[in-house]
């Protein structure tokens, strides 16, 4: 028997990539295990976006070298991101590793494995980007088994000046619609209450296709149709193609969670103009009046980056009153990370490393006042809660997720009264507020509890 190790970094969508090896390795008779001491196989699936993510790569996959050193007989592989931007590299700085391979070749995990031999040379395997998953492919699911993500494309076409993604994962690629409506039913039949859609742009799905080929709105539809599954959310949305037309459908379906996330980036138009955004401040109000006038319960969720080159003073004032006016949901603060490859490389008015942490602060501690109070304003309401299980702070304590609160990167709902399993959806009294996260009681409990007073 053939044991296996795995960690998988980075985004949503590498985590598909992993569930996909993971459904490949079992399919050919490996079995996963917790511990990298007692696996055979040691397997990581790097993230190389940015130097941050590039760092926390390295860290592990020296770890994992650190046991193969106690028992070399073990077989160490690093597949994705950083092994498509660094691979030859990589191969001449950790000896260690058996196998490397980049974006292109994860579905050929198995025979890659079996080339190796014992004792064989260590092999590097790079190429263009030209795989898409399919649904006909093994999968293993990693979340827990009432969640997934399905990644609907590959790739992306947009060419913003501080992103490698392109270089790393090629162009726009989608999937076809029938091969979707597959995958959908197969995780509603394996009792997927909520379905997270990725790509690095769902609002590009269909682009590459053809003058008639179905795009987002057709695809929900298609979706919805074919399963059971309660909550759809949908990650990422790019503000130029949020129209009235999704909108309008999301507002028709409630099982299309009302939660938008649209990476903003910024609010400047010098800036946004220099990131090769092409959109402006005026645009970005307008989208949001729109949203507010057709969706307006939705919950909108996005990211800025400070210190991008050439940002001044000015421009992160901008940005504190657009935040302050807008009072988001959900906002992400990142600082700009100066990447070899992209095109913002050689940009003039880098910004220094303590002039971005300290805009970046700023910012920061402006929203979590901002969250705290849109929080404050649920306490009294009665909102679904889909339940994740027992709650990672304390076994005391049930934890679940509003429909405004995405897996993994938004803040969850501690219950503490009431009994619920993990995959229900009920109905939760919220009873108390703080900057992320929601305390409340599922609302059979508030009432059976009002009833012996």
């Amino acid at each position: 028997m053939r044991t296996f190790f795995t960690v998988s970094l980075g985004c949503p969508k590498n985590l598909v990539d992993t569930e996909l090896m993971l459904g490949l390795l079992v399919e050919a008779g490996y079995v996963p295990c917790d511990e990298a001491e007692e696996a055979d196989l040691l397997l990581v699936n790097t993230c190389g976006f940015i130097q941050s993510a590039v760092e926390e790569g390295i860290e592990e996959i020296l770890a994992l070298a650190e046991v193969k050193e106690r028992r070399p007989e073990k077989k160490l592989v690093v597949v994705g991101c950083m092994v498509q931007r660094y691979g030859a590299d990589l191969a001449k700085e950790i000896p260690e590793v058996d196998l490397f391979i980049g974006t292109e070749g994860t579905q050929n995990i198995v025979s890659r494995l079996q080339g190796l031999g014992q004792g064989g040379k260590q092999q590097v395997h790079l190429a263009m980007p030209t795989f898409l998953v399919d649904a006909t492919l093994p999968r293993k699911l990693s979340s827990p088994a009432h969640r997934a993500y399905m990644k609907v494309t590959e790739g992306c076409s947009n060419r913003c000046a501080y992103c490698l993604i392109p270089s790393l994962r090629g162009g726009l690629r989608s999937r076809r619609l029938s091969d979707l409506v597959n995958e959908v039913g197969m995780l509603a039949e394996n009792g997927v209450r909520e379905l997270t859609l990725v790509a690095q742009d769902l609002t590009a799905y269909g682009h590459d296709l053809g003058p008639d080929a179905p795009h987002l709105v057709e695809l929900l539809d298609a979706l919805l149709t074919a399963s059971d599954i309660p909550w759809f959310r949908l990650l990422y949305l790019y503000p130029t193609r949020v129209n009235a037309q999704l909108l309008e459908f999301m507002a028709a379906n409630p099982r299309v969670v009302p939660y938008l996330d649209i990476p903003l980036q910024h609010v400047s138009d010098p800036v946004l103009k220099a990131m090769n955004r092409p959109y402006g401040r005026a645009q970005i109000e307008a989208l949001l009046a729109l949203i507010s006038s057709i969706l307006p319960q939705a919950a909108i969720r996005t990211t800025f980056m400070v210190g991008f080159p050439g940002e001044t003073e000015e421009d992160v004032r901008q940005l504190a009153e657009f935040m302050q006016a807008q009072k988001l949901a959900h906002v992400g603060i990142f600082a700009y990370s100066n990447e070899e490859g992209c095109a913002a490389y050689n940009l003039p008015g880098h910004c220094s490393e303590e002039e971005k942490n300290e805009r970046r602060q700023r910012l920061m501690e402006l929203q979590s006042g901002i969250s705290l109070a849109g929080n404050q304003a649920m306490v009294g309401r009665v909102e679904k809660v889909l339940v994740e299980g027992l709650s990672r702070e304390t076994d005391l304590l049930l934890e679940g997720r509003t429909r405004f609160q995405a897996p993994e990167i938004d803040g969850c709902v501690y219950i503490n009264a009431g009994v619920g399993n993990p995959g229900e959806i009920v109905d939760v009294l919220i009873t108390e507020a703080h900057p992320y996260d929601l305390v409340g009681e599922i609302i059979a409990a508030a009432i059976e509890e009002e009833g012996s007073d």
